[in-house]
């Protein structure tokens, strides 16, 4: 367990970098922060997925789990504040939403995202990945086709195939070191059974941000086909270059606007996921109506109270941290980056322009990709996703979860230099040319 209490032992002395005295030059993102996000905090016995299922996904728990993207950074002080605040009443019984949940969404999509957002087009949703499987269950029947674009995030795949609809595949190609989408190929996958089209924009696992001239010819071809789109955009308030700009997918065209259900939340960014606060956003009122009457008839248009709480305090308070955080994580993506590249170059990054998720291409280690999860979590003591999970194009990475201490990266770093250039060649058991 040694790796385990690393990552999460409080007493642990913790780098302070002191974040508040550096120079805006020095931050990335050239953001002055007083944040201390090298704070180390012990996880264990509070049920946190990334350590209850490492027996499960690894073999051993005995590995820096650096897999289930939330972050290991404390949940922001307005954010838990807000909720103790509202523990000081001794009933925690049946709630409206505050009132000013749905005007503080609004206001957030309209000032990050250039989307002049109506009152009406808004509505809670327990979870994007349940939104995800809603929307399969009311926008489409049992044998219809609907598109993704793999490597995406696993959960598209299961929300299709569990309700008995049929999965097509748009798969993405890399160019440059980035994902684009393949628009010859996508005019292809349409028939008359394709009904819809799940979109994660920004993208997951690889960190593209969408640009407006892409999502634009993307919501042309689908306009032609006349095909819903559901653009999952969870990670939009996570860009981490300020050249770069979220383009909300419904903003292209007035087609994409009366034919995109879009989802957002708070609990990415603000590391709350546990709270399951998300929002739809549907221009359309036919559509909108469709899928909020599924919502009600199933009873799941509402949020517990502190899935509201945690969302006004995220959307009021939240701006500063939020900025500070993308800066340190920038700055952990610059470190993993640049370390690889001097010392492992057999692992080449995808550098994301989006959320703290590392796309690794480590075909040049020669090893498949159950052998490659087997050495990164027996060997080198790793605990990453698996790429094949993400679908066809995933074959050969691993997904790394850099939204943690920068010592907890460096000590991964040092684990896997080791594994690949150690004294014992600790790739030789794992190698595909092994007779072992």
């Amino acid at each position: 367990m040694k790796n385990t209490i690393f990552i999460f032992k409080t007493k642990m002395k913790s780098i302070n970098r002191n974040i508040e005295n550096e120079s805006n030059s020095s931050s990335p993102l050239g953001v002055r922060g007083n944040y201390n996000f090298d704070e180390i905090i012990d996880r264990r016995n509070t049920g946190a997925i990334k350590l209850e299922r490492c027996k499960t996904l690894f073999g051993t728990e005995n590995v820096l789990p650096l897999w289930v993207a939330d972050m290991d950074f404390r949940t922001p002080d307005f954010i838990l504040n807000a909720i103790q605040k509202r523990l000081e009443h001794p009933i925690l019984g049946y709630t409206m939403p505050p009132k000013d949940y749905y005007p503080l969404t609004v206001k957030w999509i309209t000032e990050h995202h250039n989307w002049n957002v109506k009152r009406d087009w808004v509505g809670f949703l327990p979870g994007i990945v349940p939104g995800l499987a809603f929307a399969v269950q009311s926008l489409t029947n049992v044998g219809d086709e609907i598109i993704v674009q793999s490597p995406v995030y696993y959960p598209f795949f299961h929300v299709i195939e569990n309700n008995q609809r049929v999965l097509v595949n748009n798969q993405l190609k890399e160019v440059d070191g980035k994902y684009v989408m393949d628009f010859e190929d996508l005019e292809k996958k349409f028939t008359p059974r394709t009904k819809l089209f799940i979109l994660c924009n920004p993208h997951n696992p690889g960190g593209r941000v969408w640009s407006r001239e892409e999502l634009e010819q993307f919501a042309s071809i689908c306009s032609k086909h006349k095909v819903t789109i559901v653009s999952d955009e969870i990670h939009a308030d996570m860009i981490l270059s300020k050249e770069l700009k979220h383009t909300p997918l419904a903003t292209v065209s007035e087609w994409a606007e009366q034919n995109t259900v879009t989802f957002m939340a708070p609990t990415k960014v603000f590391n709350m996921p546990g709270l399951i606060s998300s929002a739809y956003i549907i221009a359309n009122d036919e559509l909108r109506h469709k899928f909020a009457s599924f919502l009600e008839a199933s009873e799941m248009n509402a949020g517990n109270i502190f899935a509201y709480i945690g969302a006004v305090a995220a959307y009021e308070h939240g701006e500063e941290w939020r900025l500070q955080m993308l800066d340190y994580v920038k700055g952990n993506i610059d470190y993993i980056v640049d370390y690889l590249k001097k010392n492992i170059p057999q692992v080449k990054p995808m550098i994301p322009e989006a959320s703290f998720l590392l796309w690794l291409d480590c075909k040049e280690l020669g090893m498949e990709t159950d052998e490659l999860h087997q050495f990164f979590s027996h060997k080198a003591g790793l605990g990453l996703n698996k790429g094949t999970i993400f679908g066809p194009g995933g074959e050969y990475h691993l997904r790394l979860n850099v939204a943690c201490p920068r010592s907890v990266l460096e000590k991964a770093m040092k684990q896997l230099e080791t594994a690949v250039s150690g004294p014992e060649n600790g790739m030789s058991k794992y190698s595909i040319n092994s007779k072992q």
